[in-house]
């Protein structure tokens, strides 16, 4: 019983022994095709070529245009203020809000009365300042008069104080006759100087007068004046708003009762930066009066009109930046005072420029150009203005295709194949043919995924086993594969 019992042992050591080093021969096996397997390595793996849109550059001389907003003004605009104070007695009937008038049209009278009452006075002044003068003159000429006869009389009386003199001498006259002659002779001469003192004063009186007329006739002019203030006129033609009056109204003096606005004569105010407002210099630093083009849009309807920059501010407003400029108009219909526009400037045009795709410049300022074998290499260039969508440039990429569209995945040294205008993504097949070993790699890469839904994975599997498989799918599978 002994020996059975040890035989037995035996056997099944021997048993156990034989099985395990049966499963170490087959591990060991097993070790050596994954190396064999793993040397050999399967099929090569294909170079990634992605597809890229690409444009031609191309020098050119190229007009900037600068984009910013503005609002419409009017380059006449009068505030209609009432000249006196008094009562409407008159108003146009085109005197409303809106209304079309023409230069010299009367929009409003206010009672004259008073007015032409303040005017007849001072023509009544003026008329007794003229009568004063005529006066004066009558006096004057009456004085000159006197003194012509107040001198014959002088001239009377020294011929007789010669002649007494005289008879004196000869002893034929007496000393009390001369006395008296002399007495008379002065008595002449004091005439004459009263007769000039006369003179003096109706010259004095003319003067006088003539101020009195000078006065009068100002009053006078200032009477007309305030008269003719009682009718407000447009001084141009133009259409009114903010009327604020009516007939019978009282108004004080300088009150505003409206305002003119000339529809025909606008421009447009806005705003630019210093650097694009330096654009727009030349060397003495004055503008150049770039032309520019005003658009308006309403409701899905454009407005548009072309017009020249004329000034600029000559300050910066408190809380303001940049450059304040204005531009006339050259056609104004259906444009009004308070309008929002859209302004392009024209800068002076750039020679050299190459226009692209505002997506193909990088922020280092580079382009991706293709090169040799299709490959892609990095330029730098050298941004010479934004255009909304498209960008100008300056480098040495002129005649060279450029990626127009720049993605993470495009880089230097990627190798692309170029679309180039008319040219589609669809010109890949739509299936292919794989052979048994890039199939195998497939499957493999399927059936090891996790992330794949189930269904969706049988959906792939079933899609590989067949004789042709859609190009996108494996193109799609090979990019995951190869990272």
């Amino acid at each position: 019983m002994r020996f059975l019992g040890r035989s037995l042992v035996g056997l099944f050591l021997l048993a156990l022994t034989l099985g395990l080093m049966a499963w170490a021969a087959q591990i060991t096996l097993a070790a050596l095709d994954e190396r064999r397997a793993r040397e050999a390595g399967g099929p090569p793996a294909r170079e990634r070529v992605l597809a890229a849109n690409v444009i031609a550059a191309a020098r050119e001389t190229i007009t900037p245009v600068l984009t910013t907003f503005g609002d419409v003004r009017a380059r006449r605009v009068l505030e209609l203020r009432a000249p006196s104070a008094g009562r409407i007695v008159e108003r146009a009937e085109r005197f409303e809000d809106g209304g079309s008038v023409e230069a010299g049209l009367v929009l409003l009278r206010i009672d004259p009365a008073d007015a032409q009452a303040d005017l007849a006075v001072a023509r009544a002044d003026l008329a007794g300042a003229e009568a004063e003068l005529r006066d004066a003159e009558r006096g004057l000429d009456l004085a000159r008069s006197e003194l012509r006869g107040a001198e014959a009389q002088r001239d009377i009386q020294a011929a007789a104080l010669q002649r007494q003199v005289d008879l004196a001498e000869r002893g034929v006259g007496s000393t009390a006759a001369v006395e008296a002659a002399e007495l008379s002779l002065s008595s002449a001469e004091q005439t004459i100087l009263t007769r000039q003192g006369a003179i003096a004063q109706s010259e004095a009186r003319i003067d006088s007068a003539r101020l009195g007329i000078d006065r009068a006739a100002i009053a006078v002019a200032n009477a007309e004046r305030a008269l003719e203030d009682r009718t407000l006129v447009a001084s141009f033609d133009g259409q009114l708003s903010d009327v604020s009056v009516l007939p019978g109204g009282l108004v004080s003096a300088n009150e505003r009762v409206g305002t003119l606005i000339d529809p025909d004569d606008l421009e447009v105010a806005f705003r630019l930066s210093a650097a694009q407002h330096a654009r727009l210099l030349d060397e003495r630093g004055q503008l150049i009066g770039a032309p520019i083009r005003a658009v308006l849009d309403v409701q899905g309807l454009t407005l548009e009109t072309t017009g020249t920059i004329t000034r600029e501010t000559a300050a910066v407003g408190d809380g303001e930046t940049g450059r304040g400029l204005f531009a006339t108009l050259d056609a104004t219909v259906g444009f009004r005072p308070g309008d929002f526009l859209r302004v392009e400037v024209e800068e002076p045009p750039l020679p050299g420029a190459i226009r692209l795709p505002a997506t193909a410049l990088s922020a280092q300022a580079t382009v991706l150009a293709l090169g040799e074998d299709e490959r892609l290499e990095e330029v730098a260039v050298t941004l010479l203005r934004r255009q909304g969508e498209e960008v100008l440039v300056s480098g040495p990429i002129d005649g060279r295709d450029i990626v127009a569209e720049r993605t993470p995945a495009l880089g230097a040294g990627i190798r692309v194949r170029p679309l180039r205008s008319g040219q589609v993504t669809e010109d890949l097949p739509e299936y292919v043919t794989l052979d048994p070993a890039r199939r195998a790699r497939l499957k493999a890469f399927v059936e090891a995924n996790t992330r794949i839904p189930d269904a969706r994975k049988a959906r792939i599997l079933a899609d590989l086993e067949g004789e042709e498989v859609p190009a996108a799918m494996v193109e799609r599978l090979e990019s995951r594969i190869d990272g």
